[in-house]
This record gives structure tokens, C-alpha cells and sequence, in this order.
């Protein structure tokens, strides 16, 4: 291997040198500990660790960087104490993640290192978060992310890029093409000769380097990360390596040829650089051993502080608690001050007052900028706050809920407008996977709103009209609201923005222009969380959300004889079960009422909860109406029948018939 000293002083060269050599001598004693079974599992990064320490080392410590399991020697480079880090694999308590998530699924702030989860993906949208709030705040500093060359088949690859090259946001996307995907080889998991040949497509700067070579590594990175400093942009770096054990231990490599892997093991980083350090007289054997001693020792003690902590106790109110971080609600009054508006009105004049009031809140969503969102609720946005926060994004659900993640990390709020609330279907990965986990796991906040425009009564047909509300309250993690007055819009909205957790806001859009209410004009707030009766009676429990409390509305208003306490959920998740409950045991009859289809809906948990805590006060079963278990359809006729609203008197009756 061909080294060039690039006037690298001899401390920088020792440097390079024990920041591979430590990864690699940690693994090794991973390896033994598998074997012994007290790690339940390891992905080596033998024969990579140039990569790791080189990009590492040409970051400043202020610099994000998101690695992979493979990147041990980011986590070592960075200084993590090992006890730390031997409790995480061992699900210690302190570890990283309180026992509930392995390996390197985990970030800390401390150490400006973010962890990637399984799905590989979402953490490319990520780093375009953290970069793009380096970007507005001015900090000139770049964010490094890394994916193997299989992460680069999947869709987040494609819209991280995208995203960053329109923007041109200070990211360094690195590559580690390490030959295999598990057991795919490279020559099966794409087209073309070198994956950084793809960055043309992009309009983006590209860079091939030898990732064995840690001179290389680091001059190179140091040379990219300084410019990119200074004239921000992505940069597609793709590491030429290796992986010479298997995807992860248990697999082994059987299927790599064994010609393969002694060609590799010939070009192995850590060997071929010790001997240039050795025949250029920076390294002799006596400072080796000391430096491997040294090491070694630091794992022992460290490894002996972890065996002596006890297995990490289960806690059933801390692990409840844990899902959410604390929100401290600070109740803003409404004034007398009114104005008599729509329901869009409200939800735009929210947003608004939220911007006007933080001013690190950032907007982002297809067409929501000089054309004001297909609903034109931000019209005239631009004008009074600026492209910078609020931001056209191209067509790619799952890259900008992932740049909102990546904001949040950065220390800002978001706001993502799906242009459909169907369309959360093409970013669901990270809404459930990545924002709804990330505080469980290592009590990352996601600081972030996606407003969800739902429901059908408007021709929209299958893929415009869903209300799929069930889809997340089912994840434990998110907060879904679903208001259906203008007044409760305008309130929830901006306590959502204000709760440091991932909220689902939905808003039907049938009630934005057919529904008015008198709004307070000032900046207000209301709880999470907290139901609204909406009318009260004696007969009958009418439980329902959004559009479907107009129709019962409707429907009262049509049977004036009908006593009925109408209960307005507002909140979905967390539900107001108080509420519900002290109800039911006034009336003896509940009614529950949904626009989504039947099975699987929140109507059924909320029937099934009645049945647990109301049991003995009920007169009658709890009747669940919705709309049938088909898809939406677009014809009037069809979708008439299709929606609840057409069967929810005739069962309310029937109920109270019983």
C-alpha cells in the first residue's frame, strides 16, 4: 500500500495509528466475550477502521456524525468512555439506552454522534436536518453520514441526496463499499462501476478513496470538510474496503471466495500502515507494546467495571414515562378579542403565531411556499418569514420528516406538511421507527409537528381521502390530535409545536371551509390530551373526532328528543379516558363513532376500554359505527354509503332501543 506522509507531523501519524489500532483491539475482545455469551451479538468493522478513525479525526468535536455498526472507531476516536459503551452491548443501565436498544443503535449529544437504527436509511434524511440547522444558524460546520453500498439500494439514499444537493447542504455522504450486503455481492446490488459515479445525477461532487488507507482518509477528509466549511454543499465520498468477517458473527463467509478475502487481508489497515510507520521510524516495537498494553488495560479495567453492574431493573413507571419526554403545558389564554372563521383560518393563523413566536421553527412541505400549500394555508408566508423557514421540499415524504428529525437533533422545531395525510404512507419508516422511538431509546427529543390533511366527503377517492389516524395511534411515541372546531385547531396546534414530542395533527379536510366558529384573535393554547363536551344529556354516551362529531351533531339536531352527552375526543393519543368513563357511568350506553373503517380503529380500543372500567354501569353493548372495510371510493353515491355518517342514526337509535 502506497502511503504519503502529506507533512503529517509524527504525533498525527501515532494518532491515526491508535485511533485503528483501539477499535481493533476492542473487537477482538468482543469476539471472545461472544463466544463466551455475554455479548448477544456483534457486526465487525475488521478492515475498516481507517475509515472510521480518518473521517473522525478530520472532524472538528462540535461536528456531527452519524455512523453505522461497522464504525466503531468513530465512537472510540470521539473519546466515549469504554464502560459506557461495553454496558451498551451488554443492555446495562449505563449504557446509552437504559437497557433498550443494542449495539450501536444509539446517539448522544455529549459526543455529537447520532446512532443509526436497523433500516439503515433514515439517517441520510437526518444528517440533512442537523446540516441544513448548521446552515441557517451560520455555523460552517459540516455533518458526516455513513451507509454501506447496500443502504444506497434504498429510496432514503436517493431523496438524502436529492434534498441535499437542492439545498446544498453541508453534508459528506460516505460510502463504505465493503464488497457484501449480508451475503449480496456488490455486483448484485447495483448497475454501474462506482457508486460515487452516481453523485453526477445529483450535481454534486464525488471522490473515490482508498478506504484501507488512512492517510488517504484523513488528508482527503480534512481537505473536502474544510472546503465544504466554508462553501457549503453535499460531497459523495465513496471508501474502497472490505468486510473480512461476516454481516454479523453468526453468518460467517462462507460465501466469499477465498481468493477474495487473502487479497484483502494482504491489504489490511492497521498491518500495512504499521509497517510505513515502522520503516519510517515514527513507530519501533517498544512503543507498539506500550500502546497495546495501554489500550489493553483500559478494556480490562473497563470490562471488569461493567461485569460488576447489575442487570438493569425493570421499572414500570419509569418505562412509561420514558416514551415521552416531559412537556411542562403552559396554558396561554384566549382573550375576548374574537373573529368569526374558518377552520383553515384557524390552523393558518396558529401557524403564524407560532412562527412569529419561535423564531427557530421551520416549515417544510411540497408547494407550501410562494404557492401557499394545495390548501393555500401558508400563503403569504414567505413574504413575512423567508424561504429559509419556509421551505418547498421536492416530492419525498420520507427524507423531509427525516430532515425535521435531523433539526430537532440540531436543537430546532419543524412543522412538515403532508400534502395528504395519505401520503405519510411513502415517509411511515421514520414517523414510526425513527421519531417515535428516538426518546425511549436515548432521550433524543423529536421536536416536530406533520400536519396531516384527512378525510373523505369530498370526491377524493382512495388515495386523497383516508383518515388513517389507527396507523399511529397504535406506535407508542407519537401524539395524535384531531381537532373539529376551528377554536380547538387554532389552540392543540400551537401546544403541539410547543410539546417537544412527535405530533400528528390531522385535519379534515371537509371542515376547513364548511366549518366557522368565533376564534380569540391572540395567541392561545389548550391541553393535550383533555376532551370537550360538546353538548350533555342522560341517554346515551356519543363518543367520536373530526368530521364525525359534526354528523352526530347533525344528527341530534335531527332528534331533538335524543339526551345524549357528545364527547369530542380532540386528542387520539393520549386519550381523555376520565372523561369517557365518568360518561358512560352517567348514561348506561356508549356509542362510538369513527370515520375510518371498522376494523383495527380507534374505535374498537375505546369500545374494549369501556367494556374493562364501565362494565357494570353499561345497559346495553357498546356500539361501534364506521365507515365499511373497503378502500374509499370517488363516485358521490358510492362514497355516501361508503362513510359512517350514512348508518350512525339508525344505529344510534337502535342502542338506545336496546
Amino acid at each position: 500500500m502506497n502511503f504519503k506522509k502529506h507533512n503529517l507531523s509524527g504525533p498525527t501519524l501515532l494518532n491515526l495509528y491508535k485511533n485503528m489500532l483501539k477499535p481493533r483491539l476492542i473487537e477482538e475482545k468482543m469476539l471472545v466475550l461472544l463466544r463466551q455469551g455475554k455479548i448477544s451479538k456483534w457486526f465487525s468493522g475488521i478492515g475498516q477502521e481507517a475509515i472510521s478513525a480518518g473521517v473522525t479525526m478530520a472532524l472538528n468535536k462540535e461536528e456531527y456524525i452519524l455512523p453505522m455498526h461497522r464504525n466503531l472507531g468513530v465512537f472510540t476516536t470521539r473519546n466515549i468512555p469504554l464502560n459506557r459503551l461495553f454496558a451498551q452491548w451488554q443492555g446495562k443501565a449505563s449504557g446509552f439506552t437504559n437497557g433498550r436498544d443494542r449495539s450501536f443503535h444509539f446517539g448522544t449529544q455529549e459526543y455529537k454522534i447520532v446512532g443509526m437504527i436497523s433500516h439503515l436509511g433514515p439517517q441520510l434524511g437526518v444528517a440533512d436536518g442537523i446540516a441544513l440547522a448548521s446552515k441557517l444558524k451560520n455555523l460552517k460546520t459540516v455533518t458526516a453520514v455513513f451507509t454501506g453500498e447496500g443502504g444506497t439500494s434504498e429510496g432514503d439514499f436517493h431523496e438524502a441526496l436529492n434534498v441535499a444537493s437542492v439545498w446544498q447542504l453541508p453534508v459528506l455522504f460516505c460510502i463504505e463499499n465493503n464488497g457484501y450486503g449480508l451475503s449480496t455481492p456488490a455486483n448484485q446490488q447495483y448497475y454501474c462501476e462506482n457508486l460515487a459515479d452516481r453523485a453526477l445525477g445529483y450535481g454534486m461532487e464525488s471522490y473515490i478513496i482508498n478506504g484501507n488507507n488512512i492517510i488517504d482518509v484523513y488528508t482527503e477528509l480534512s481537505d473536502i470538510a474544510k472546503s465544504v466549511r466554508e462553501n457549503p454543499r453535499p460531497i459523495l465520498i465513496e471508501f474502497k474496503t472490505f468486510r473480512m468477517r461476516g454481516h454479523e458473527e453468526a453468518s460467517g463467509t462462507k460465501y466469499v471466495p477465498k481468493e477474495l478475502l487473502e487479497t484483502w487481508q494482504s491489504k489490511d489497515p492497521i498491518e500495512n500502515f504499521r509497517n510505513y510507520l515502522i520503516e519510517t521510524e515514527v513507530l519501533n516495537d517498544d512503543l507498539e507494546l506500550r500502546f497495546i498494553e495501554n489500550i489493553s488495560n483500559e478494556i480490562e479495567e473497563n470490562l471488569k467495571l461493567v461485569f460488576k453492574e447489575n442487570e438493569v431493573d425493570f421499572n414500570y413507571n419509569k418505562e412509561l414515562n420514558d416514551v415521552f419526554k416531559e412537556f411542562i403545558y403552559q396554558d396561554f389564554k384566549p382573550e375576548l378579542n374574537q373573529e368569526n372563521i374558518r377552520f383553515i383560518d384557524a390552523v393558518k393563523m396558529a401557524l403564524k403565531e407560532s412562527m412569529e413566536r419561535h423564531d427557530d421553527l421551520v416549515i417544510m412541505g411540497q408547494d407550501i411556499a410562494e404557492y401557499g400549500g394545495v390548501f393555500k394555508i401558508t400563503e403569504g408566508f414567505v413574504e413575512q418569514f423567508g424561504k429559509d423557514r419556509v421551505r418547498n421540499t421536492p416530492i419525498c415524504e420520507s427524507a423531509i420528516v427525516e430532515t425535521a428529525m435531523g433539526l430537532s437533533i440540531a436543537g430546532m422545531k419543524a412543522v412538515v406538511e403532508m400534502q395528504f395525510a395519505d401520503f405519510a404512507s411513502s415517509g411511515f419508516n421514520p414517523i414510526v421507527n425513527y421519531l417515535a422511538k428516538s426518546y425511549y431509546r436515548w432521550q433524543q427529543e423529536a421536536n416536530l409537528v406533520i400536519r396531516m390533511p384527512c378525510g373523505g366527503g369530498v370526491a377524493a377517492g382512495p388515495f386523497h381521502s383516508q383518515t388513517n389516524e389507527a396507523w399511529f395511534t397504535k406506535t407508542p411515541g407519537l401524539k395524535v390530535v384531531y381537532p373539529a372546531f376551528p377554536y380547538d385547531a387554532k389552540g392543540l396546534l400551537n401546544t403541539a409545536i410547543n410539546d417537544p414530542n412527535p405530533v400528528m395533527f390531522f385535519e379534515h379536510k371537509a371542515l376547513y371551509r364548511s366549518v366557522r366558529q368565533d376564534v380569540p384573535t391572540n395567541y392561545y393554547t389548550l391541553p393535550v390530551g383533555k376532551a370537550s363536551m360538546v353538548k350533555s344529556g342522560n341517554d346515551v354516551t356519543i363518543i367520536s373526532y373530526g368530521a364525525g362529531i359534526h354528523w352526530a351533531l347533525e344528527t341530534l339536531e335531527a332528534n331533538l328528543g335524543i339526551s345524549a352527552d357528545l364527547i369530542d375526543l380532540r386528542t387520539l393519543q393520549p386519550l381523555d379516558t376520565e372523561t369517557i368513563f365518568l360518561s358512560v357511568k352517567k348514561t348506561g350506553k356508549a356509542i362510538v363513532l369513527q370515520e375510518d373503517s371498522l376494523f383495527g380503529g380507534v374505535a374498537s380500543d375505546i369500545s374494549a376500554l369501556i367494556m374493562e372500567h364501565c362494565f357494570e354501569f353499561l345497559d346495553a353493548p357498546v356500539k361501534r359505527v364506521a365507515s365499511l372495510d373497503t378502500p374509499i371510493p370517488f363516485a358521490k353515491n358510492l362514497e355516501d354509503q361508503y362513510l359512517a355518517k350514512s348508518r350512525f342514526e339508525t344505529e344510534l337509535k337502535a342502542l338506545l332501543a336496546y
